[in-house]
């Protein structure tokens, strides 16, 4: 599907807050024919394309000159409100394939999840492809429904693309898979255990004192305690 949306030439002299207060936002358009042109354009309808076509799909600019087919590239959004603040248009050269990253759109239920309590791990969220502008899908459909086991897996090679789309990604790169939900071990008690305390307090008392079998004190020690005690 192809979008329209009108441009204006912008003199880069131009103050963006004139720009904003116009309900203009300012934007570039260039590519491999087109030589870097500063151009604005109207931000509500800039939006609504947007949100249709991302930056995948066709967008045709028209207002300067001959019509020019482009995708829409390198977007800059306000931090805070999250309105887009400017853009880049890069301008298809005609009769030319264009390679697109499409975003991936994952369909259907896969019995790993849903009978084995399996998650469902997507890796890959767009997927490279070639084709010419007027054959570029708006999304790539993924069927997950052929995951049966914990190690079955997706890959690049298995995806039906439309007619006229050539796939650009590595045929065994991984898109989806399935992981087993791993059981939590039981902690290991690290409960003290206060009688072993006590009793090696006790023999470390004993040393300490030298307490000899008959419950009384080591007459040696007792000798050398008077003997110091003299001096």
């Amino acid at each position: 599907m192809q979008y329209n949306l009108t441009i204006e030439k912008r003199d880069k002299k131009a103050k963006l807050d004139m720009l904003k207060k116009a309900g203009k936002m300012p934007a570039v358009m260039y590519g491999p024919k087109t030589e870097s042109t500063s151009i604005c354009v109207t931000l509500v309808d800039f939006e609504k394309v947007f949100k249709k076509a991302g930056e995948s799909s066709i967008v045709e600019l028209n207002g300067l000159g001959e019509a020019q087919d482009s995708l829409i590239h390198a977007i800059d959004f306000d931090p805070v409100t999250d309105i887009p603040r400017h853009a880049d248009f890069y301008i298809i050269e005609k009769g030319k394939k264009v390679q697109v990253a499409i975003p991936i759109t994952f369909a259907g239920v896969a019995p790993a999840v849903k009978e084995k309590g399996g998650i469902l791990v997507k890796v890959m969220r767009e997927l490279k492809i070639e084709a010419s502008p007027k054959d570029l899908p708006h999304e790539i459909i993924v069927d997950i429904s052929s995951l049966l086991e914990f190690d079955s897996r997706v890959s690049a090679r298995d995806i039906k693309l439309p007619a006229g789309v050539t796939l650009m990604a590595h045929p065994e790169e991984t898109v989806a898979s399935i992981a087993q939900v791993q059981e939590e071990k039981e902690e290991v008690s690290t409960a003290v255990d206060m009688s072993t305390i006590e009793v090696e307090k006790k023999g470390k008392e004993a040393k300490e004192g030298e307490i000899g079998a008959d419950g009384k004190a080591d007459a040696g020690a007792e000798k050398a305690d008077k003997g110091e005690k003299k001096k």
